[in-house]
Order: C-alpha cells, then sequence, then structure tokens
C-alpha cells in the first residue's frame, strides 16, 4: 500500500487540474477513486477536516458515540431553535475528517427497498438503469453468517469491507425473537432490494484486522500513489468561481479555498463537483451565487444564478432512545463496560488477541424497519387523516404534493407496504435525561422515524464562509411525524412485555428512558421533543427531481444552469430512504463516475 500522506500545498497549486471535487468523504472518495482510473485525467480532492489514518478512536469498532460533539472529529452543525421540540437546537454530526461520517458513524451497511430506489418515478435517487439501483454493489466484501442473518453474498468483490458483528448477544437475540412473535416478519432480501422485516445487519469491518472500512481506507489508501490524485486536507472551500457562457449558463472556471490562513484558487478544465454533503454543498453553492437571488441579495451575497430550491427540501431521520436494565445474571458483554477506563484498556487488548474478543467486537446490528400498521393498530386511522389534510390544504412548494402522495401511497398499500419506522438494537446504554448506574448493565431500543413529512431548509446567513448556518429542519411540523413517533415508543414497550426478551429484563422492569412516569400519548410526545436526535441523515437539499418539481439538479447531477458543475452526495436525494445512508453515499459516488466516464468517453469520441 502505498505511503500514509496526503498532498502538500505547494503540489497542488499553479496547474490546473481536470476535476476538482469539494468534501473528501464518503461519496468524495469513491469518485475520486473511480475517476483517477483514467490515467489521462487530473483529479484534485479537497476536504476541509485532516486526515487521521492510523488513529485507534477511528479505526477501533464498537466506539459508538464516541467521536460526536469531539470538535476534532465533528463539525456538530446546529439546528436553529425548534418550536417544536420545545425550542431546542439539535445537532447534526458530520466527519470532521478524510473519509468523512463513514468514519465516525456507528458502521452499519443497510440499504433501502428496491422501489424506493427504481421505482419508475422521478423521486428516485439513482433512477438511470437498474444496475445503478443497486446500491453499492461494486464497493462490497461480505463474510459471516449467524443464527438470525443470512450468509451475505460472498461472491462480491470490492473495497468496503463487511461482516458481522464478532459478538450477538443473548438478550438481542431475545429480543428479535420477541420482534418475530409481536407479527414482525424477517425481512426477506435485506442486502437484494426488501429488507422490510427484522434481520441482524453486516458492519463496515475489516475481518482481516478488525477495524472500521471506511472511505479513506478503502478508496484512497490504496490509490494514494496514483499520480493524476492529489488530495489536500485542511482545505476549506469558499466558493466556486464561475464566469458565464454566450448561451447563458454558467461555467466553473476555478475553486477559492482557505489553507493554512491563506487564501488560494485552484483553476479547473472539465468540471467541479460537490461532494460536501446534504449540509455543506447547498453552503458553498450560495456562496459562490446559485440559489435563490432575493435570499443571497439580502445577506449580502452576489447572485449569479436564480435557483429558488437550493437548500430547500430538507430531511432527516429522527431517533429516540428506551434504556433497560438486563436481569443481574445475564451474564454477557455490553458496551456498558467500555465506560470504565480501565476495562476500556483490558478489552482493546482482546480485541488484539488471538482469538478476537471483548466488547470491542459488539455491534449495534439488529434491526426491524416495519410499517405504522405494524406498531400500531391507529396506523392506517393515522394515514388517513393525514392524506384528508394535506387534501384540504390550499398550496404546496413546487413538487411537494407529489412527494406525500407517493410516501402516503406506499404506506397505504397492503402488499409490499413501505416500512418508514425502524427499531435497532444496542447491546448497553444509549439515551437521555437519566444516566446509567456504575455496574449495572443495559439494552437499548432506538426508535426511528426514516421517512418524514415535515420539509426544512438550509440557507447562508452571510458572506462569510465561517458565518452559522441557518439550519431550520422544521421537525414535527406534519403532526403525522409525532404521531408515529407516539405509537413507535408504544409498540417498542409491548416489546418488552413480550417472551423471550422479557425474561432477560431486571424484574420488575426497569426502564430508565423515558422512566415508569412518561405514561400517556401527551407525556411521550413531550419526552419526544426533548430528547430526540437527528441521526445525520440529512438528505433533499439540492433535490435531483425536474427543476419545476424544485429539483436542483438533473438525471445527470448537473446543477440546472451551469454546464460544468455536479452534485454527487445526499444532497440530491429528493426523498428520504428507508436505511441508513452510508451505502447510498457510496453509491452516489459510483453513478457519479459512471455519468462522467461515459460523458468522457462520448467527448472523446467526437
Amino acid at each position: 500500500m502505498p505511503e500514509k500522506t496526503t498532498a502538500k500545498i505547494h503540489e497542488v497549486l499553479d496547474t490546473p487540474f481536470d476535476f476538482v471535487i469539494i468534501g473528501g468523504g464518503t461519496a468524495g472518495l469513491c469518485l475520486a477513486s473511480r475517476l483517477s482510473e483514467d490515467p489521462n485525467v487530473s483529479v484534485l480532492v479537497l476536504e476541509a477536516g485532516s486526515d487521521r489514518f492510523d488513529d485507534p478512536k477511528l479505526l477501533v469498532p464498537a466506539q459508538y458515540g464516541h467521536h460526536l460533539g469531539q470538535p476534532e472529529y465533528d463539525w456538530t452543525i446546529k439546528t436553529t431553535a425548534q418550536g417544536l421540540s420545545n425550542n431546542r437546537e439539535y445537532i447534526c454530526s458530520r466527519g470532521k475528517v478524510l473519509g468523512g461520517t463513514s468514519a465516525i458513524n456507528f458502521l452499519c451497511w443497510t440499504k433501502p427497498p428496491a422501489d424506493e430506489i427504481d421505482g419508475g418515478t422521478s423521486f428516485g435517487p439513482l433512477q438511470s438503469t437498474n444496475d445503478r439501483a443497486q446500491i453499492g454493489k461494486d464497493s462490497e466484501t461480505r463474510d459471516g453468517t449467524g443464527k438470525h442473518s443470512r450468509r451475505i453474498c460472498a461472491s462480491l468483490r470490492g473495497p468496503i469491507k463487511l461482516r458481522y458483528p464478532g459478538t450477538i448477544t443473548q438478550p438481542e437475540i431475545q429480543a428479535f425473537e420477541a420482534w418475530l412473535e409481536l407479527g414482525i416478519p424477517r425481512a426477506p432480501k435485506p442486502y437484494d432490494g426488501d429488507p422490510r422485516g427484522a434481520f441482524f445487519c453486516a458492519k463496515t469491518i475489516d475481518s482481516s484486522t478488525y477495524t472500521r472500512s471506511y472511505a479513506s481506507t478503502a478508496f484512497y489508501l490504496p490509490n494514494a500513489g496514483r499520480e493524476n490524485l492529489k488530495v489536500l486536507t485542511s482545505a476549506s472551500v469558499n466558493k466556486v468561481l464561475t464566469k458565464t457562457t454566450q448561451e447563458g449558463d454558467l461555467v466553473a472556471t476555478g475553486v477559492e479555498f482557505v489553507h493554512g490562513e491563506r487564501t488560494f484558487v485552484i483553476n479547473v478544465t472539465i468540471e467541479v463537483i460537490l461532494c460536501a454533503g446534504a449540509l455543506k454543498s447547498p453552503q458553498i453553492l450560495e456562496l459562490s451565487g446559485i440559489g435563490n437571488s432575493t435570499l443571497l441579495k439580502s445577506v449580502g451575497v452576489n447572485a449569479h444564478l436564480n435557483l429558488s430550491t437550493v437548500g430547500e427540501n430538507l430531511q432527516e431521520h429522527m431517533m429516540i432512545h428506551l434504556s433497560y436494565e438486563l436481569a443481574p445474571d445475564v451474564n454477557d458483554l455490553t458496551l456498558d463496560i467500555l465506560r470504565d477506563p480501565r476495562s476500556y484498556e483490558e478489552h482493546l487488548e482482546q480485541l488484539n488477541a488471538s482469538p478476537r474478543g471483548g466488547a470491542f467486537t459488539l455491534g449495534i446490528s439488529g434491526f426491524a424497519f416495519v410499517p405504522l400498521q405494524t406498531i400500531s393498530d391507529h396506523g392506517d386511522d393515522i394515514i388517513k387523516a393525514t392524506r384528508e389534510k394535506f387534501e384540504r390544504r390550499s398550496a404546496y412548494p413546487p413538487g411537494l404534493m407529489e412527494q406525500y402522495d407517493l410516501q402516503l401511497g406506499r404506506m397505504e398499500r397492503a402488499e409490499n407496504r413501505a416500512a418508514p419506522y425502524a427499531i435497532i438494537l444496542s447491546p448497553g446504554f444509549l439515551g437521555l435525561p437519566n444516566p446509567p448506574e456504575p455496574g449495572k448493565k443495559y439494552i437499548t431500543l432506538t426508535l426511528v422515524t426514516n421517512q418524514p413529512f415535515s420539509r426544512g431548509s438550509i440557507h447562508v446567513t452571510s458572506p462569510d464562509p465561517a458565518a452559522p448556518l441557518a439550519t431550520d429542519p422544521h421537525y414535527f411540523e406534519e403532526e403525522i411525524d409525532l404521531q408515529a413517533f407516539v405509537e413507535l415508543v408504544k409498540f417498542a414497550r409491548r416489546v418488552t412485555q413480550t417472551s423471550p426478551f422479557r425474561e432477560i429484563l431486571a424484574s420488575p422492569l426497569k426502564e430508565v428512558n423515558p422512566g415508569p412516569d412518561v405514561v400517556t400519548d401527551e407525556q411521550i410526545g413531550d419526552f419526544i421533543k426533548s430528547f430526540s436526535n437527528s441521526m445525520s441523515h440529512t438528505t433533499g437539499t439540492l433535490s435531483m427531481l425536474p427543476k419545476e418539481k424544485g429539483g436542483v439538479v438533473d438525471s445527470d447531477l448537473k446543477v440546472y444552469g451551469t454546464s460544468n458543475i455536479r452534485v454527487a452526495d445526499l444532497s440530491v436525494v429528493p426523498l428520504q430512504i428507508a436505511a441508513a445512508t452510508m451505502a447510498t453515499a457510496y453509491a452516489i459516488g459510483f453513478q457519479a463516475a459512471d455519468i462522467i466516464k461515459e460523458q468522457i468517453k462520448l467527448r472523446d469520441l467526437k
């Protein structure tokens, strides 16, 4: 493997690059590795974070949440105060290192249902061919079997390494079996188009080293020796420099960025591709004068292209944690033991021993994706009332009613019904407000709303790239989002009363969060408003839709009104997916490379 290093500033100055990729994260490094396969093109990646190739805090698995809120690892983007969440400001975590959020996430490899991707509508993020709908197909190597897991196609080979956790505990297995007792089926094809139901997911872990497999280790380091690929870290992009063509389109000529407190410009000969994510890519477009011209002028930014939906259509997964004390005779490990520094070191030694063992082989991998009707007898009534409410409303932003109609239609149909809600098992304590007790063992049911109806926005507030963004997700603006969340909490409590899970919990039941005093729907709703969190899976802010329906990029990921600016990250996904977003982000990087390579081929034939 080439030396673990990135470029120095003098190596990238005074020479134009064919492609400049803004953002060396999940999609960006994947895209860079594939474009640089062609030795005839030059590729530069500008990444605002640092490179931490040998950092054990990134590489060692099972350190869930350790990086969140830590300034050396996390951008910790704050939302505006959310009026329907008791005026809380939420934190949107994003990886502040080369590799982006794939370096600090919870390593869960899940994929959305095929009909959310290739459903024959204009709302799928990977529409062009059925092959592109196979999320991340070329990027995976898979291994592992388990009592409640399927073998996941060992024939695939690729840079992202996957395996099941080395340890799946008895409490997790018994919770899984309780799901089955309550009518949640086993997911028939969790990695082949139908993840609806219960399954144990694979983790982005390299079996040979039992370390995190992420964008840096999979896509950059193996290719760092390519002469035509440069990656510059600690390079924060200010804006894309453009000029107007005779045809009236904007053409990118360069990228302005800050490195070491100095401002530089890199010239580009073919394309600029934004891969900075659903929160940062809209900011860079707006600072470049591309966006709602009225808004831009109001904050002092010169508007070059009026594209009013830049930064709109923001959607986010939301989660809440319910934590339970395990019975004192449970002998299984939990992640709780890692809170003790001495135990942390002891279990790190066990991870590096042969055979590997200890708490660092635990994983958050038990998932159940469920329809509203499975978790609530009121599901159909909630959906019906929501449709009637939307039909009474007189005005919508362009394309939004079509999105709502598609979401509700998927939820209503009896066969192959949408499963926009999830329950996730964590072998340890997560959640607020009540803390764990030292020496106790816990299991947590994390409840997730995957496909919200509420729509938010993110916009610049100043020409200064360092100024805070106006990030307003409008959480719970649509009633169904909170109503479904409340029903999900009530269902999770039914799980704790169901055999064989209830037998492994402390008796009497000790629910730490929200606790036995939270009983009524109103109390549960207030608990959710006060202690729910963003899953940092933001999508939609530069949606791939027809322009008249609110789109910012076309089906080739090119920004409307520009000739050579593309976007290749989760911001292009117009409807939130029922899955963790990492695999989809990689898939977008792959798709962008396919599109660009094909267009280079056509150009060369002319």
